[in-house]
């Protein structure tokens, strides 16, 4: 929906409700012209239901309104002495409308100073989950969310199993484009197939303002801009969705190039404005390797035994020609079926090695030699983007890519059209309320059947990469991150869990709790202060109490 759309379903809201609540504002003692008077309508009926004015701000803020609405509901009701739980039900069930009933029907009378305890210990108890359900929504929504790595794509700096906070306010918090949804859950009710969320309607892409900007080298979570296709079944109900931005799937990645950039990528390396990315020390980028052998002593066995278990090679390859992926290997799995895996013609093909690993293989006596494996320049990729089947890119080789900028202008013809067709026509198009449809024709190309010789952007743009550069889908395969689909900056880790270690104490990577996640310098564990910090809060809170005992 448009803001202008929105204006107009706003004040249909504000003649419903003061077609439904006027003569109660009356007998609370108001006229009956208050409750037609957007926000300050609200303002009243909060003193009329005893109920603090700030209130007001929460009836305001998305996802925030959709749980307030009921409980303002059921709170109108018992400030006129409808208390029973019929009256509770038939509140909500009719999505306030009861409120009608009683408007016009029913001989009421304003309870003034009513008691705000819950009479029974269920209402109290609802009550305590409602506050909390509406504080910790707030936090998730706009302050800051937890997130699991699911994928090693970010492997050495951020590792499968790695539980982190992430900041919605480092960038400026993006608001709920989905109206309705069930609170702190994204597209899918846990344990169930279900759709947490209804389609329509969308609030207005917005973001509150940030104290930081996306700066290259960040790692950054996003909604996966390419998250509409039909590509899987989401709901295991044999139909396809469309999903809204906020609830497209969280992905993360390190931006490598912003706004305004050239992005070039040779080799595998990449470079912004002709100049090599600067990577902080914590990142460690990962490519494949050739890996050719001599003599007895060389067997996937004997190199498990002379790397160093954080060396990070996690994929096996045997087949050197064609690069099947024959076996896995993790830096904590070492399973007797792995070492017996044998090379007919002595190489392996090693995935996901660092730089610092792969040296370390080039010193073992029995490494003949080791090349680390490049898509030459010229050899396209279908897969890579823009997926036109024409293009010579490939995941090593990407030349003078221009990052759109908001407000910046540039020249389109029929040779860079499939690189910003996606973003005329979703991101900037439908995405945003608009119809734009692009047609080429030969040299021409029009934009809504007009003449497009040049197009200025409404948005920010990134180009997005995993460290584990053979290992990664990324911005290389489907394209730019829309400004409107960043989510937030992760910034703390608190949890880190390896699945394939055994037993719970080797399962749990200590060394990772409790740590930052960006900066320079060795990764650095602050579990300490922090278990002290919350000792020290669980002795202050029990002398509380029993202080407040003895008062009483």
């Amino acid at each position: 929906m448009t803001l202008t759309q929105w204006f107009i379903f706003f004040l249909v809201i504000q003649v419903i409700h003061f077609l439904g609540t006027w003569k109660l504002y009356v007998k609370a003692g108001y006229k009956a012209w208050e409750a037609a008077v957007p926000v300050y309508n609200a303002y009243v009926l909060m003193k009329i239901i005893n109920r603090p004015g700030a209130w007001v701000i929460l009836l305001f803020i998305p996802m925030i309104n959709v749980i307030m609405l009921p409980i303002i509901w059921v709170e109108t009701l018992r400030a006129f002495g409808k208390n029973k739980d019929i009256d509770t039900v038939l509140g909500v069930a009719t999505l306030g409308f009861y409120l009608y009933y009683v408007n016009y029907t029913q001989d009421v009378e304003h309870i003034k100073d009513r008691s705000l305890q819950p009479r029974t210990k269920a209402g109290e108890w609802v009550s305590s989950i409602l506050f909390a359900v509406v504080a910790a929504t707030l936090v998730h929504t706009y302050v800051m969310q937890p997130y699991n790595i699911p994928t090693s794509s970010l492997e050495k700096t951020l590792l499968v199993g790695d539980f982190l906070f992430v900041s919605k306010f480092h960038y400026g918090a993006r608001t709920p484009m989905t109206a309705v949804s069930f609170p702190m859950v994204h597209d899918t009710i846990p344990k169930t197939k279900i759709k947490s969320y209804l389609s329509k309607p969308q609030y207005p892409y917005f973001r509150l303002p940030g104290f930081s900007k996306i700066k290259r080298s960040d790692i950054v979570v996003f909604s996966w801009p390419v998250d509409t296709v039909n590509a899987f079944q989401q709901y295991g109900d044999g139909k396809y969705y469309y999903k809204p931005i906020d609830k497209k799937s969280n992905y993360v990645k390190r931006c490598v190039g912003i706004p305004g950039d050239k992005l070039s990528i040779i080799d595998g390396k990449v470079f912004a404005n002709g100049e090599t990315l600067k990577l902080p020390t914590k990142a460690k980028p990962q490519y494949s390797y050739r890996v050719s052998g001599k003599g007895q002593g060389f067997s996937l066995e004997a190199l498990y035994k002379y790397l160093d278990i954080t060396d990070g090679i996690q994929y096996v390859s045997v087949d050197s020609r064609s690069g099947q992926l024959y076996g896995r290997m993790s830096k904590y799995i070492r399973g007797a079926s792995q070492t017996k895996i044998k090379s007919a013609n002595g190489e392996y093909v090693f995935s996901s090695v660092t730089e610092e690993a792969a040296n370390k293989l080039k010193r073992h006596k029995n490494v003949k030699s080791i090349t680390r494996i490049i898509s030459p320049k010229g050899e396209g990729e279908a897969s890579i983007f823009p997926n036109n089947g024409t293009s010579t890119w490939n995941r090593d080789q990407i030349q003078d890519l221009y990052i759109p900028k908001k407000g910046a202008t540039i020249d389109i013809n029929a040779s860079n059209i499939d690189l910003y067709k996606r973003l005329i026509e979703v991101y900037e198009g439908s995405e945003m309320g608009i119809q734009n449809k692009l047609n080429v024709s030969g040299n021409q190309v029009s934009l809504n059947s007009q003449p497009l010789t040049t197009y200025t952007f409404k948005q920010d743009y990134y180009w997005m990469m995993g460290d584990n550069r053979h290992n990664s889908e990324d911005s290389r395969y489907w394209g730019f991150v829309p400004e409107n689909h960043i989510v937030g900056k992760p910034v703390f880790l608190f949890m880190s869990w390896d699945a394939n270690a055994k037993g719970i104490m080797n399962k749990i990577r200590w060394d990772r709790i409790m740590s930052t996640v960006g900066g320079d310098g060795k990764l650095k564990s602050h579990k300490i202060l922090v278990f002290i910090l919350i000792g020290l809060y669980i002795i202050g809170s029990f002398i509380w109490e029993r202080k407040k005992k003895k008062e009483q």
